[in-house]
C-alpha cells in the first residue's frame, strides 16, 4: 500500500508539472506584444528571398513598419474555394503603407514545415508566382514569431515610427461569409498612423492556420 501511494504521488506530481508546463508555453505564445510595447529583435537579421540579409530596423520607413506573419500553405493566405486569401491584398498593402510612409515586411515561421513547402527555396519560388512586391523573411527557428507572441497565418503588427505596437491582429474581415459589413481595421490603423493620429481600434482577433513551430 506504502509503494502505491508513492507511485500514485510521483504521478500526480508529474501531471500538474506537465500541465504548468503547457499553460506556461501558451502564455508565451498567446500573450505576445502589447499595444504601446516597443517590438522585440528589430535588429534580428533574416534572409530575405532575393537573398539579401534583411532587419526590421532595415525595412522601417519614416512613420512606421507593417508586419505580417504569413507562408506559402494556410489556404487564410493563399485562399480556397471558400475564401479568396489575404495575400491576394498584399501588394495593394505594400502600396498603400509605402503611400504613408510606412514599410511592410512578410515573415515566414512556419519551421515545422522548413523542410518542404516552407523552405526557403519554396518561399522564393512563391514570392515569384505571388509577384510579391515586399520583402518576404525566413523566421529560423520561429524566433521572432515567438518574441511577438504570433500565432496564426496571417497574424499582422503594425508598428509606429519608434517600431511602438499600434495595431495587432487581422487584415480584416472578409473571411466571414456571415458579416453584415466590411470592417478594414488594417486599413484603418495604417490611416490613423499615416495622419499621425491614435489608432482607434487596435486589437482584433487574427484568424488563419497555426505558425508550425518545432518543439524542442
Amino acid at each position: 500500500m506504502k509503494n502505491f501511494k508513492a507511485i500514485a504521488g510521483i504521478l500526480l506530481s508529474g501531471l500538474f508539472l506537465l500541465s504548468f508546463t503547457n499553460i506556461s508555453l501558451r502564455k508565451t505564445l498567446d500573450d505576445g506584444l502589447t499595444i504601446g510595447q516597443i517590438a522585440p529583435m528589430s535588429t534580428l537579421e533574416m534572409p530575405n528571398v532575393d537573398n539579401s540579409m534583411q532587419t526590421l530596423e532595415k525595412l522601417k520607413m519614416k512613420k512606421g513598419l507593417l508586419v505580417v506573419f504569413s507562408c506559402n500553405t494556410c489556404p487564410f493566405v493563399v485562399g480556397s474555394s471558400d475564401f479568396a486569401g489575404w495575400e491576394k491584398q498584399y501588394n495593394e498593402l505594400h502600396a498603400l503603407s509605402q503611400k504613408s510612409e510606412i514599410g511592410m515586411v512578410l515573415i515566414n515561421s512556419n519551421e515545422g514545415k522548413r523542410a518542404d513547402e516552407d523552405s526557403f527555396e519554396a518561399m522564393q519560388k512563391h514570392a515569384k508566382e505571388m509577384g510579391y512586391t515586399m520583402s518576404y523573411l525566413l523566421d529560423k527557428n520561429s524566433v521572432l514569431a515567438n518574441a511577438f507572441g504570433a500565432n496564426r497565418t496571417p497574424h499582422v503588427y503594425l508598428l509606429d515610427k519608434d517600431l511602438k505596437l499600434v495595431y495587432k491582429g487581422a487584415i480584416d474581415n472578409a473571411w466571414d461569409p456571415k458579416r453584415t459589413e466590411e470592417n478594414n481595421s488594417l486599413k484603418n490603423a495604417i490611416a490613423n498612423v499615416s495622419n499621425s493620429e491614435v489608432v482607434k481600434v487596435n486589437t482584433t482577433v487574427a484568424v488563419g492556420c497555426s505558425i508550425k513551430r518545432v518543439n524542442k
